[in-house]
C-alpha cells in the first residue's frame, strides 16, 4: 500500500489495544432466534475479538441476521480514535461496492413493473453508451442482464483512472457521460465474466432514464424508506455526520493515515454513485439482508422475482470459485470443506464492508471495519462467521434427521403442513411464504399441473404417517375420493415446507 498523507497515532493504538475486547460489551444486542444458540454467539464474539486484537486499530461492527431479524450485533473499538468515540450499532460506515446490490434491485423492480426487460439493449434508454470505444466487430449492444451480471464486456474502469472518481455528488451523471468516450470494451458482450465498476454506473443511469426519476430519488422512495433503512445515505448529511466512522488506512510501515478517507468523502465519488456510494449502519444493512433472504416486504419486490434472481444465471470465472448473479456475488471456498455463499463485499480507502448470506439456511452476516490495510482480514472473518453458523445449523438438522429416522417419529407439524399444501394446491392458492425458496420457485412454475393433478383425485379423505426416510423426508399416504398418493415432505428449521414430492399409488380394493 502506498504511503499517503498521514499522521502517526501510536498513543491511540496503545489505548485501543489496552481496552480491546472490553469495548465490545458496551454494545451487545440480540433477539432470541431458533436458528442460533447462545453458545454459537459466544464463539462468534470470541472469534471477532481475536481478529480485532491483531492490531486493535479503528473498529469492527458485526451483525448476524436470522430470517427477518437482526439476531445479534456487537461493536469493537473506536469509530473515532482521536475523539475516543466508541463504535456502536448506530455507527455509520461506508459500504462501497455493496451499493451494486441496491442498483440491481432497482432493475428487478423496473422489470417487474414492465418498464424494461432484462434482454433490452441498454442503448435504447442511454444512447450515449455508443461512445464507448473499441466495440468488438459484430458484437451486439450489451443488455441490462449483461450489465447486472458483469458480462457486458466492458473494462473495469475508464482508461483514465482517477480522473472521473472525484466530483460533487450532484454531478455524478455528468461525470459518467464524460467517462464513456474514455471507456473501452475488453471482450464481446455475453462471453465472459469480468467485474466492471463503470458498467454498474451505466446501469444506474440507464435505469433512471427508464424510470423517469433520478437514480437516488428512486432508491430513497422505492427501496430505502420501504425497508425502514432510515439511516442510509448516498452522501453524508447533518443527520448522520456525528455517527460517521472515521476511515483509517494503514501504510506498509505501520503508520496510520487518518486523512485520506475523510478527504475522499469531502471531494465526492465522481461517477461512482450506483456502484459504490452508500453509507449505512448495521441495523439498516441487516434489514436489506432480510429482504434478500426473501422476507419482504412484497411491496418493494415480489419474492418470486428475488427467488428467480438467486436461482438464475450466475456468470463465473474459470476456477468456478467466484461469480456474479443479478446484483450479487456467488462465492465458493473449499478449505477445509466446500462452502457456497452469496452477497457482496465493498472496499474503499478507510472502509471495508461485507454482506454475506445463505438463503437456504436463512442466515446472514454483515460486518464493517473503518480500516483498510493492517493485519486484520475482515472479509474472511465475515465468511468464517457465516460458515460456522450455517454448518452448525446443518449439523443440527442432520442430528434431528438421524434421531427421527432412528425413532421413526414424524417431524412436528408435518401432517398439518401437508394438509395445508394439498388444500392450497387444490385451490391454486399456495402460500409461498411458508415454503423454502427453491420449492416456491418450482411450485410457481408447475402450479397448473399440480392443481390439475390434485383436483382430479377429488376430496381428501385421510392422511396416514408411514415412516421417516434416511435423508429426512416424512412419508405420508394421502387418500382421496378417487385415488391415493404417497407424499414425501421435508420441513426446514422454522417449520416451513422446504421440499415435497408425491406419486400416485395403488389402493387396496
Amino acid at each position: 500500500m502506498t504511503r499517503r498523507g498521514c499522521r502517526s497515532i501510536p498513543a491511540l493504538r496503545l489505548l485501543v489495544a489496552a481496552i480491546g475486547v472490553a469495548l465490545s460489551a458496551t454494545d451487545a444486542g440480540s433477539q432470541a432466534s431458533p436458528l442460533i444458540s447462545d453458545q454459537q454467539l459466544r464463539a462468534v464474539d470470541s472469534l471477532v475479538a481475536k481478529e480485532f486484537a491483531k492490531d486493535s486499530i479503528g473498529s469492527i461492527t458485526v451483525g448476524i441476521v436470522a430470517g427477518s431479524q437482526l439476531a445479534w450485533t456487537r461493536s469493537y473499538g473506536f469509530a473515532d480514535m482521536k475523539a475516543r468515540r466508541l463504535a456502536n450499532r448506530n455507527t455509520v460506515y461506508r459500504i462501497a461496492s455493496i451499493t451494486k446490490s441496491f442498483t440491481a434491485v432497482m432493475l428487478m423492480q423496473l422489470v417487474q413493473a414492465g418498464e424494461v426487460r432484462l434482454s433490452d439493449p441498454v442503448e435504447r434508454f442511454l444512447p450515449e453508451v455508443r461512445k464507448i470505444r473499441a466495440a468488438p466487430p459484430g458484437a451486439q449492444p450489451f443488455t441490462f442482464l449483461q450489465l447486472a451480471t458483469m458480462t457486458s464486456g466492458l473494462a473495469r474502469e475508464p482508461d483514465e483512472e482517477g480522473r472521473f472518481w472525484k466530483g460533487p455528488f450532484a454531478d455524478w451523471e455528468k461525470q459518467l457521460l464524460a467517462a464513456l468516450p474514455r471507456t473501452s470494451y475488453q471482450s464481446v458482450p455475453g462471453t465472459e465474466y469480468a467485474y466492471s465498476n463503470i458498467g454498474y454506473a451505466i446501469l444506474g443511469s440507464a435505469l433512471a432514464r427508464a424510470a423517469g426519476e433520478p437514480y437516488v430519488d428512486w432508491q430513497r422512495s422505492k427501496l430505502l424508506e420501504p425497508l425502514g433503512m432510515h439511516r442510509t445515505r448516498f452522501e453524508i448529511d447533518s443527520t448522520i455526520a456525528g455517527d460517521l466512522a472515521v476511515g483509517y488506512d494503514i501504510n506498509d510501515d505501520g503508520t496510520v493515515d487518518d486523512l485520506t478517507a475523510t478527504k475522499e468523502i469531502r471531494e465526492g465519488r465522481g461517477y461512482k454513485i450506483p456502484n459504490g456510494a452508500i453509507f449505512t449502519t448495521v441495523d439498516d444493512l441487516a434489514r436489506f439482508v432480510s429482504f434478500e433472504l426473501g422476507r419482504g416486504p412484497a411491496a418493494v419486490l415480489s419474492r418470486a422475482a428475488l427467488d428467480d434472481a438467486f436461482d438464475g444465471l450466475v456468470a463465473t470465472n474459470p476456477g468456478l470459485d467466484r461469480g456474479y448473479g443479478l446484483g450479487f456475488m456467488a462465492m465458493r471456498r473449499d478449505d477445509p470443506d466446500p462452502f457456497v455463499y452469496m452477497g457482496h463485499s465493498g472496499n474503499f480507502v478507510g472502509y471495508n464492508a461485507s454482506m454475506w448470506f445463505h438463503r437456504q439456511m436463512q442466515l446472514g452476516v454483515v460486518l464493517f471495519r473503518n480500516v483498510t490495510g493492517g493485519r486484520q482480514d475482515p472479509d474472511r472473518l465475515a465468511v468464517d462467521i457465516l460458515e460456522s453458523l450455517v454448518k452448525a445449523r446443518q449439523g443440527a438438522i442432520r442430528a434431528d434427521i438421524n434421531d427421527r429416522f432412528k425413532t421413526q417419529k414424524a417431524a412436528p407439524g408435518s401432517e398439518v403442513a401437508l394438509r395445508r399444501i394439498i388444500e392450497q394446491l387444490r385451490t391454486g392458492t399456495p402460500d409461498y411464504d411458508l415454503m423454502g425458496p427453491a420449492l416456491a420457485r418450482r411450485v410457481r412454475r408447475e402450479l397448473a399441473a399440480e392443481q390439475a393433478a390434485i383436483a382430479a383425485l377429488g376430496a381428501l379423505t385421510s392422511i396416514t404417517f408411514k415412516r421417516v426416510g434416511a435423508a429426512g423426508p416424512n412419508f405420508y399416504e394421502a387418500r382421496f375420493e378417487k385415488g391415493a398418493q404417497e407424499w414425501r415432505i421435508w420441513l426446514n428449521p422454522e417449520g416451513n415446507v422446504d421440499f415435497f414430492t408425491h406419486r400416485t399409488i395403488a389402493t387396496p380394493r
